[in-house]
């Protein structure tokens, strides 16, 4: 090869190089521009770095959500297009294609892009979430059903499980709504429905241990269900004051301790661990004063607050220094 040649090829490689580096600098430009609200100057910044990356699948996802949230809906639907039947679309590319269809009020396309993106990503939680909120808005019930898959096949998303609680507290399951609001919960324990979730919480061992017999009507098709009813069930007296944070504390910090004596080998959950990991380390009180009495009476937590200062403390560290997920493989709750 001669020099000339080799001259040639270093210089188209520098000169890709440079582009790629210019795109990527102005994609993180107009990533400070989308932060601040301005929209119109980061697809104006996206317009100049697609043209340098053309292939930047990340760039034309920001530009056409910037489209998006400018209102400009055709355009960013111009954009999206393509992008859903690119090889490397990700689910990103098919939740933000159903955004765009429902602002143009096409919810039959909305769903068609989110079944074809099931289709290619069989485990994304945020699309099973988005369809069955798609469903739901349509009063469709089978929503759940997709709620359900998300949980099952991406168990550390989150809002799965919010929207899964929410409808089973309206239903007359007794279970499902605990347990998957004290996933959420854990999973998001800032989040800006945390507060609704840990007042259906509360409102739901009211429910639970409204019969005096928590079995009653129980099929026992479900054998983690009726496992739990069962231990529970062994609590029942402890309710007959009424529930309120100490009720709450006793029999849950029971119910742990039986279900690892019983069931905890049969039916391994993340969630229970972690209660019983927070009994282990006298945490649990603090625990369940964050669930239960910050939702019911924020004077009355604040007071618990001042008078506990160090559990406080060390139930805020905890909290702080841990992120917590859910493992696949512990799903109990097929449909």
């Amino acid at each position: 090869m001669s020099k000339r040649i080799i001259a040639a090829a270093f210089f188209a490689v520098s000169f890709l190089m440079a582009a790629a580096q210019d795109a990527k600098q102005l994609h993180e430009t107009a990533r400070q521009f989308m932060l601040q609200g301005d929209y119109n100057n980061a697809i104006l910044v996206l317009n100049r770095a697609i043209k340098l990356d053309s292939k930047s699948l990340d760039i034309a996802k920001d530009l056409g959500l910037n489209y998006y949230f400018a209102r400009d809906y055709n355009k960013a639907l111009e954009i999206y297009k393509p992008l859903i039947e690119r090889e490397d679309a990700d689910d990103q590319c098919f939740q933000v294609a159903g955004d765009i269809y429902l602002a143009l009020e096409n919810p039959k396309e909305c769903e068609k892009v989110y079944k074809k993106g099931l289709k290619k990503i069989s485990n994304s939680g945020a699309l099973y979430n988005a369809y069955g909120e798609l469903l739901w808005a349509q009063q469709d019930y089978s929503a759940i059903k997709q709620w359900e898959k998300g949980i099952e096949t991406d168990p550390s998303f989150s809002r799965n499980y919010y929207n899964a609680c929410k409808y089973y507290y309206f239903t007359t399951d007794k279970v499902w709504s605990i347990i998957y609001g004290e996933i959420f919960l854990n999973i998001e324990p800032s989040g800006t429905a945390s507060p609704e979730i840990k007042n259906i919480l509360f409102e739901g061992y009211k429910k639970l241990f409204a019969d005096a017999d928590l079995t009653k009507g129980n099929d026992g098709k479900n054998e983690f269900v009726t496992a739990f009813l069962q231990t529970m069930n062994k609590q029942s007296m402890l309710a007959a004051g009424g529930i309120n944070t100490e009720s709450l504390v006793m029999i849950r910090s029971r119910f742990i301790l039986d279900w690892y004596n019983d069931f905890g080998n049969k039916f391994p959950l993340r969630l229970f661990d972690l209660q019983r990991q927070l009994l282990q380390e006298g945490l649990f009180d603090a625990y369940n004063q964050w669930i239960f009495t910050a939702s019911q009476n924020l004077p009355a937590y604040q007071n618990w607050i001042t008078t506990n200062a160090a559990d406080y403390s060390e139930f805020s560290r905890f909290q702080k220094g841990r992120v917590f997920k859910m493992p696949a493989g512990q799903y109990y709750h097929p449909q």
